[in-house]
């Protein structure tokens, strides 16, 4: 296996580099039938684009795409869907300078030593240019959720930048403000010290990381594949596969190891009997119960299986590793060799990261749609 394909049934592969001529995918498995909304899809992609503020890279891609297969007169076909997103602001001689020093912090040296050959030319593969193409699935697949599972909402936003956080819950914040600032954080007076604090980073030619919260709301009851495909270790290796990704925690997380066992059981608050709801059979009582807790540490995952309490969870990304600055490195014969970055990029890496948090999540949870359908027979 080469690495390049995710999912189960659900099934994306990507292709492409940073400064080739085009990158894509190919979406297996999206069931026949579900309308594909072209403007909906450009938005997403829109989300994510280089050039859209004053603190990301300068790069002037539109990220427009082309649907090659899978689609016909507006539906999906039930057969793979490929598409390309052509690369047009692609300038490949801003790397010259590279093509023998492996660059402090990138992917160069370990591509180098795994495959014996490696495309410089902003990282090739390993350039985050490729997650473009999984915006594009991300919206195939909260497309499909919105058709099978419209209750579903996943939401997205950053909550850390550098030291400057967000200490609201999320529960406490009108998330439909996230959009509202270039730095994507639905806490208007923390987002302008996290563009000033990006924008000063970026005058001095440094770079800075983040953190980004993900919420999902109104998931069924049912979701994950245990024992090895479990939610929460799906959703964990969706969110590290993104490039940057240093970290990820979901519930009380990395918190929760600090508390007793009595704080971080989450006690369940009784709910109306399914009987008195007018439920008959014990099927059918099982799937009128629902769970409430009066906190939710759990992160809305039990087992490895949704309970139908929200998910939530959170992702790391580090400083970008690109510096404006000289640093200390070697080529490929072992030489020490100062290196200065050039060329155009994100002084902080997180408020573009957010749709690709979104796709990936949602790639993750309409593939989990899918396989539920067959864990149980139904009379």
């Amino acid at each position: 296996m080469s690495g390049n394909t995710f999912g189960n049934i659900f099934r994306v592969t990507t292709f492409g580099e940073s400064h080739g001529v085009a990158i894509g995918g190919i979406i297996d498995g999206c069931p026949a039938g579900l309308p594909m909304d072209i403007d909906f899809i450009q938005s997403e992609l829109d989300r994510r684009k280089p050039g859209q503020s004053k603190i990301t890279t300068q790069r002037n891609e539109n990220d427009e795409f082309e649907i090659l297969s899978g689609v016909f007169e507006g539906l999906t076909l039930g057969s793979p869907i490929a598409f390309i997103i052509r690369n047009q602001d692609y300038k490949p001689s801003d790397y010259d300078n590279l093509k023998n020093v492996y660059r402090p912090a990138h992917a160069d040296y370990t591509y180098d030593a795994k495959y014996g050959i490696r495309d410089h030319r902003g990282g090739g593969r390993s350039s985050a240019r490729e997650t473009a193409a999984r915006v594009f699935a991300g919206a195939v697949a909260k497309l499909l959720m919105g058709n099978h599972q419209p209750e579903i909402k996943i939401q997205a936003y950053v909550s850390q930048v550098a030291s400057i956080k967000v200490e609201k819950k999320y529960s406490e914040l009108d998330l439909n403000k996230t959009e509202s600032n270039i730095v994507r954080c639905p806490d208007e007076s923390v987002a302008e010290k996290m563009i000033q604090q990006i924008e000063e980073v970026r005058k001095e030619g440094d770079t800075i990381g983040g953190i980004i919260t993900c919420v999902i709301q109104n998931v069924p009851v049912g979701l994950g594949e245990p024992v090895f495909d479990k939610l929460h270790a799906d959703l964990a290796k969706a969110m590290m596969s993104i490039n940057a990704a240093h970290g990820f925690e979901y519930g009380s997380g990395f918190e929760g190891a600090e508390k007793k066992g009595s704080e971080n059981n989450d006690n369940l608050i009784p709910s109306p009997s399914p009987k008195e709801e007018g439920v008959k059979t014990k099927d059918e009582e099982r799937s009128a119960l629902k769970i409430i807790t009066m906190t939710n540490n759990a992160g809305g995952i039990l087992g490895g299986i949704s309970n139908g309490m929200d998910i939530y969870f959170r992702v790391a990304f580090k400083p970008v590793s690109t510096l404006m600055q000289t640093q200390q490195t070697i080529d490929s014969n072992g030489n020490k060799v100062e290196l200065k970055g050039k060329g155009r990029h994100d002084p902080c890496v997180v408020p573009r990261a957010v749709p690709i948090v979104e796709a990936m999540a949602a790639i993750v949870l309409a593939d989990h749609l899918l396989r539920n359908k067959n864990s149980k027979l139904i009379p």
